[in-house]
């Protein structure tokens, strides 16, 4: 089955990149993966204290991955499968492609101003050789009925 990964990250862009991958995946009778990723923390404080930082970490990208998820609970036939990893987002991207090798499309989503941002920067350049799926860039400025008429 074509899974469609898209990467959460908060922000607008990468909701309607979800919405978008949940909409293909629908009609296609694929699968979707939502990534939310824990950067690493700057800050290195004494034992408890930086786990307890780590903890906050994961728990944010959590309620990430629950609120993309929660703005699917209309898009009918899509259960999307909610994985949450650790470290740099390029290697975390990596990383989840490699593990999943019905993976049929990485699904990013473009700022809505300025640059697109770092990780379509990444795949859409140098790392675009590395991409074992084809990559789709999602307009950040695509407004929902934009969306609807696109999937």
């Amino acid at each position: 089955m074509r899974t469609y990964l898209a990467v959460v990250d908060g922000t607008e862009e990468a909701e309607i990149a979800v919405r978008f991958a949940a909409r293909r995946a629908a009609k296609t009778g694929g699968g979707l993966e939502i990534l939310a990723i824990v950067e690493p923390q700057e800050f290195v404080a004494f034992g408890s204290i930086q786990a307890t930082i780590e903890a906050e970490a994961e728990e944010r990208a959590q309620e990430v991955a629950r609120r993309a998820l929660d703005m699917l609970d209309h898009e009918r036939g899509v259960l999307p499968r909610i994985i949450v990893k650790q470290g740099e987002p390029i290697q975390a991207i990596q990383q989840a492609l490699a593990d999943n090798p019905d993976i049929g499309a990485l699904v990013l989503g473009a700022a809505m101003s300025g640059a697109p941002g770092p990780l379509i920067s990444h795949f859409a350049g140098v790392g675009m050789a590395t991409l074992p799926c084809p990559l789709m860039i999602i307009p950040g400025t695509l407004s929902r009925e934009g969306l609807d008429r696109l999937s």
